[in-house]
């Protein structure tokens, strides 16, 4: 099974400190060596690295690591290939255009049968279920709403929906967001907190590395973190019920 961390902040922030531990279970504490991705929004625009190679081993994660990129929204996924083989095309996070919005999708899990479902508008570039599945949604979203609606619930109902109705096809752990809002679906394991003042230390759990965020932060700071497992032994990680569907803006959950 693959991995996914997401992260939503109220503030431009980076996520080196989370993607440090984050990274070594792609083929060093973990099997998930086919590949890794990660994406950070900029405004209305989107950041991208995806390498089909493990990201423990990857320059370009390495990259990544030393680079603090700052963004209010980031979704990250490392691959352990079930559907479609270790190749670019089929390395998550994937991208496509929704709204005059780019929406950033990752996948934990198998839905084989949801490869059966018709697709009018987006078309998948690799052969995973998983980019199958991201093109479904966005096909319903468009289909019901042929231009974006004023108010972000009534699409926000319709993702949740859609997500459920995907899952009883297989499992279905995912991370989606078209920048303002990260919406999360959990299907077997899916992990969050919300670190906010007053701010301590944290320590990984697959790294020898500790910060103190009360050092890093002001008192206004806000960040939610998703993983799929927790990435620090030392804080309080909630875990998402099966079926539980979560939406976070600005660093706090909402939903």
């Amino acid at each position: 099974m693959c991995e996914l961390l997401g992260m939503s902040a109220n503030i431009p922030t980076d996520i080196v400190f989370s993607f440090s531990g984050f990274r070594k279970r792609g083929g060093e504490r973990g099997p998930h060596k086919d590949g890794w991705g990660i994406a950070f929004y900029e405004g209305k625009g989107v950041r991208v690295f995806r390498d089909p190679s493990p990201s423990a081993e990857s320059r370009m994660a390495n990259f990544v690591r030393n680079y603090p990129i700052k963004s209010k929204s980031v979704i990250a996924h490392i691959r352990r290939a079930s559907t479609g083989k270790t190749a670019l095309e089929n390395t998550h996070p994937f991208v496509r255009e929704l709204w005059g919005r780019e929406w950033v999708f990752a996948h934990n899990g198998r839905v084989p049968k949801v490869r059966k479902r018709r697709l009018k508008y987006n078309r998948p570039v690799g052969g995973t279920d998983s980019e199958h599945a991201f093109c479904w949604i966005l096909d319903n979203l468009r289909e019901a709403f042929p231009r974006p609606p004023r108010k972000p619930e009534a699409y926000q109902a319709l993702i949740r929906e859609l997500c459920e109705r995907v899952a009883k096809v297989g499992s279905f752990n995912v991370l989606l967001s078209e920048g303002d809002y990260l919406y999360a679906h959990a299907a077997t394991r899916l992990h969050w907190i919300v670190r906010k003042a007053p701010f301590s230390k944290a320590r990984l759990i697959d790294e020898d590395l500790e910060v103190d965020f009360s050092d890093e932060t002001t008192p206004n700071d806000r960040v939610a973190v998703i993983a799929t497992a927790p990435l620090t032994d030392n804080e309080a990680w909630e875990r998402c019920r099966r079926g539980e569907f979560a939406v976070f803006r600005d660093g706090d959950r909402i939903v």
